[in-house]
């Protein structure tokens, strides 16, 4: 082969390992040339989404380049969704379907959102979340997992891929090998998860072997570092973690994805380039990038890399067509996924015999479900007027797209007219430029106050601001929309175990339904 024709297939394997982000709600020239020259996937973010619609004659603009195009995207349903994020989404998320935890219904929740994005033309998912949160001071995993045991964040792992999958979607197991016992944001940092072997086998495998029983084909590396497998690189950079405990152990031979290759975790110490090249050096198959880093200059430089990888001798080329060989056959798998869903081949069964076909409904049902009450809360309800409402907005991690709208005022408001909200962060309670006695106790006085908090136990100035508050007014009811903790002294009390758009709507009827008995 000449060397330019050695050339222009090296940039074809590099081009077809890479998942590359863009910006807007068309595909830009440079993504529909890419793909004409081997780039073999594209993943979705909010930014690129209107509506179903819109999405669907993007994905057709894109795969009229490529009717085998892999179009991913990051959805997880709750408080992480794209397809969705200008709404909030009309699903609960795990954390809500673990404590409910009826795999049936879990199965048909996510079988619902596939159909969504099956006919947005939506091939890969993010999702799920196989991460067992047994750290709750987590800053990145939290709701997104479906809980603190393996044994059930394992079976609703599997009833999730399964009822996903069975809409013609395929799934993604992440974060390999689990990041729930972290005490760092891998958007920033590198965290490390300093168990030992046999905890890791005991807490952390369980959800991805039962992910590999269920039939994923795709599985997410993390971004964190593992003592006890390798204690210099980072899972996604650690052929001992990808190649040795994902594929030997674990049986696993499809896809590896990497996390958003340009988060913290990876490139403070390698750079986006080098990352890129150590991670598919190391056994990923497909590089996600375009979170943040979303322009044609990024692919170019991750192109030039690995190509310089190659011709240099730090990656081998056999690597680099082993990987575009399984992107190519995952791709070929998914699209026909894809055709069977289309096919209508399966549907599964929610909650009380309802069909997962029923729509909207199963989102509600599932959110609904979800929600706890405290016997005073229950003892106060359902509220009589109008109440206030004082939102507490934590800053979120980089997952949670900040416009994503979450809370309850708005649910209430629609139920009871009047209804008055406020929306507090920390930093402003620090600087002084906000005061709970203003915005939050004169506008109840005479009326009930509702304090919407989210994840109170991670964060001091929330649970100083709501034991401030219902110290002043022990008859307020507080609704807790994070992991529930025990910073909150208040005794009426509702949990919805998640800050989705659905989990707002039911703690409003919960509000303004709910009675003694």
């Amino acid at each position: 082969m000449s060397s330019s024709k050695h050339s222009s297939a090296l940039r074809r394997l590099a081009l077809s390992v890479l998942q590359p982000g863009f910006v807007g709600t068309e595909a830009p020239d440079w993504i529909l040339r890419d793909i004409g020259d081997g780039l073999a996937s594209v993943v979705l973010f909010s930014r690129n989404i209107v509506s179903t619609e819109q999405v669907a004659r993007l994905t057709g603009q894109l795969r009229a380049e490529n009717p085998d195009l892999i179009v991913a995207i990051d959805e997880e349903a709750g408080d992480v969704t794209r397809i969705e994020s200008a709404t909030g989404s009309s699903r609960p998320g795990n954390f809500a379907l673990g404590t409910v935890d009826d795999a049936e219904l879990t199965e048909a929740v996510a079988a619902d959102l596939g159909r969504q994005l099956r006919a947005a033309g939506v091939s890969l998912d993010y999702a799920p979340s196989a991460d067992v949160n047994s750290n709750p001071d987590n800053p990145i995993i939290g709701v997104r997992s479906f809980g603190s045991d393996p044994d059930v964040v394992s079976r609703h792992t599997s009833a999730w891929i399964r009822g996903l999958q069975s809409s013609g979607v395929a799934a993604c197991a992440k974060h390999f090998p689990g990041h729930g016992d972290v005490a760092v944001d891998s958007h920033h940092d590198l965290p490390s998860y300093p168990a030992g072997r046999e905890e890791i086998a005991a807490q952390a495998l369980p959800p991805f072997r039962a992910a590999v029983a269920a039939g994923v084909r795709a599985v997410m590396s993390g971004h964190l570092l593992v003592p006890a497998y390798d204690p210099d690189l980072p899972a996604t950079l650690s052929r001992r973690i990808l190649h040795g405990l994902l594929r030997e152990e674990l049986g696993f031979d499809g896809l590896v994805v990497s996390d958003a290759i340009e988060m913290g975790a990876v490139t403070r110490r390698y750079g986006i380039d080098g990352a890129t090249v150590k991670a598919v050096a190391a056994g990923v198959d497909a590089v996600c990038v375009g979170g943040e880093s979303a322009e044609e200059a990024t692919v170019a430089l991750l192109v030039k890399a690995l190509t310089t990888a190659v011709t240099g001798g730090e990656l081998p080329e056999e690597r680099l067509a082993e990987a575009a060989d399984r992107v190519r056959e995952f791709a070929r798998w998914s699209a026909g996924l894809r055709a069977a869903g289309d096919a209508g081949t399966t549907a599964g069964v929610g909650d009380s015999g309802t069909t997962a076909g029923a729509g909207d409904g199963i989102g509600h049902i599932a959110a609904r479900r979800a929600v706890r009450l405290t016997g005073a809360a229950r003892a106060a309800l359902p509220l009589t007027a109008a109440p206030h409402v004082v939102e507490l907005a934590p800053v979120t991690n980089m997952a949670i797209g900040k416009e994503t709208p979450w809370g309850v005022a708005g649910p209430l408001r629609e139920r009871l007219p009047g209804t008055t909200s406020v929306r507090v962060r920390g930093q402003e309670l620090e600087e002084g430029t906000v005061a709970l006695e203003r915005c939050a106790l004169e506008p109840a006085a005479g009326r009930p106050l509702v304090i919407v908090a989210r994840d109170v136990a991670r964060h001091a100035w929330m649970s100083r601001a709501v034991t401030g508050l219902t110290a002043a007014r022990p008859d307020a009811i507080v609704v807790e929309m994070g992991l529930p903790g025990t910073a909150t002294t208040a005794a009426a009390q509702i949990f919805t175990h998640g800050a989705s758009a659905a989990s707002g709507v039911a703690a409003a009827e919960i509000l303004t339904t709910t009675s003694a008995g």
